[in-house]
């Protein structure tokens, strides 16, 4: 049995794409006979504080499923501060090095990345003591925070990419995300080894919803996930036409209180706010929604939404607005509608010509046939175990 470490800045409790991905990765990984060990920073996202079961600890080791988790103090927060956010990453890093120093490290280690430093700290730490590298590549950095408006063209930005290239020279194996990542990749380092893994879920797929309610011409729109600047979900929010829908959103982040603030200031839209709620209830309330949502305020180099993959698994049908490979794919698989992303007039276009009628059982089940050919999670976990 070979004993794998998965390093990760993100792990259940917290909830979002990144857990689940690393998650799944980890469980799977178990059940194909690898003894699983992570290490995680103490619970703190997406809020920014340590969650209250863990506060006061310097770090926590509990073994949960078979797997041996390792949560390590961080310096948590959400600030925009640049300097603040710096020293939380930095924070982990410096915890990261100290378990190092002193204890077994297995010789099969898979690192996610971003964040850039994080992934740094162990791949340049970890390669000197001679350990396989898989290095996990979810999203672009520094592209990704450029097209994002969080990062400049300046000194801090070439040290990024430099950090960057180092990343990918150290590792022995590379994981990504996208075929944009693994083309990016490819033109840094022609003859590195990569495996395109994409995010797709591993969770059984609820009974299509036959759910009755009183009838009601609008399209049921939904929104279930992040609240973070990236998503713009605020901005969805106040360039929405709402005669032919009522939406509906479930989430945490960066703008939730923007947002509430906003349905409050307008009550006379059709916006409910769910909150957050656990991952398998918002399964089961996903799949009585007519339509999903999967919007981008800007379009990111490298991004496909872990969403395409999850709501296809639950047969929802989908409108994305984001640009990039994510509208290639939802095209591809005929997962649903493309707006042209940034586009808001072209997205209340297509909103007010879809028929709600086309809706219905037969295309949500289609899309859960196409989901289950094209989107199989063991499939894709038995091609990379062969490669470890």
């Amino acid at each position: 049995m070979k004993d794998v470490l998965i390093i990760t800045s993100y792990f259940p409790p917290e909830t979002g794409a990144a857990s689940n991905r690393i998650f799944h990765l980890a469980s799977g990984l178990q059940q194909h006979n690898f003894k699983i060990s992570v290490i995680t920073p103490l619970p703190n996202y997406p809020t920014g504080k340590i969650f209250k079961s863990y506060r006061g600890k310097f770090k926590d080791t509990s073994v949960e499923k078979g797997i041996t988790i390792h949560r390590l103090w961080v310096y948590a927060s959400i600030s925009k501060n640049k300097v603040v956010r710096l020293f939380a990453m930095l924070s982990y890093s410096l915890s990261l090095i100290w378990y190092f120093l002193f204890h077994n490290i297995p010789k099969i280690v898979i690192v996610q990345s971003p964040p850039l430093i994080v992934a740094f700290t162990c791949c340049t730490f970890l390669r000197s003591k001679r350990r396989k590298l898989i290095l996990n590549v979810s999203d672009l950095w520094p592209i990704a925070g450029l097209e994002l408006g969080a990062l400049k063209k300046n000194f801090s930005y070439s040290l990024l990419e430099r950090i960057e290239s180092a990343n990918y020279k150290k590792a022995d194996l590379i994981l990504g995300q996208s075929e944009e990542i693994l083309k990016h990749i490819k033109s840094l380092y022609p003859n590195k080894n990569t495996i395109l893994y994409r995010n797709y879920p591993d969770f059984r797929s609820p009974e299509t919803s036959i759910k009755t309610e009183k009838a009601t011409p609008k399209i049921k729109l939904v929104y279930a996930g992040l609240l973070g600047i990236a998503q713009g979900v605020l901005k969805l929010c106040q360039s929405l036409n709402y005669e032919p829908i009522e939406f509906h959103i479930y989430g945490a982040g960066a703008e939730q209180i923007k947002i509430e603030n906003y349905i409050k200031m307008h009550p006379e839209l059709p916006i409910v706010f769910h909150g957050e709620v656990s991952r398998d209830m918002l399964h089961q309330e996903l799949i009585t929604y007519d339509l999903g949502i999967i919007p981008l305020l800007n379009r990111i180099y490298g991004s496909v939404p872990s969403k395409i993959f999850e709501y296809a698994k639950l047969g929802l049908p989908m409108l994305y607005f984001g640009g990039g490979e994510g509208e290639t794919i939802i095209s591809e698989h005929h997962l649903g509608w493309i707006a042209k992303a940034g586009d808001y007039e072209d997205l209340n276009k297509i909103l007010r010509n879809i028929d709600k009628s086309s809706l219905n059982t037969d295309l949500k089940e289609k899309i859960k046939s196409t989901a289950a050919i094209h989107f199989d999670f063991d499939k894709q976990l038995n091609f990379l175990v062969k490669q470890i």
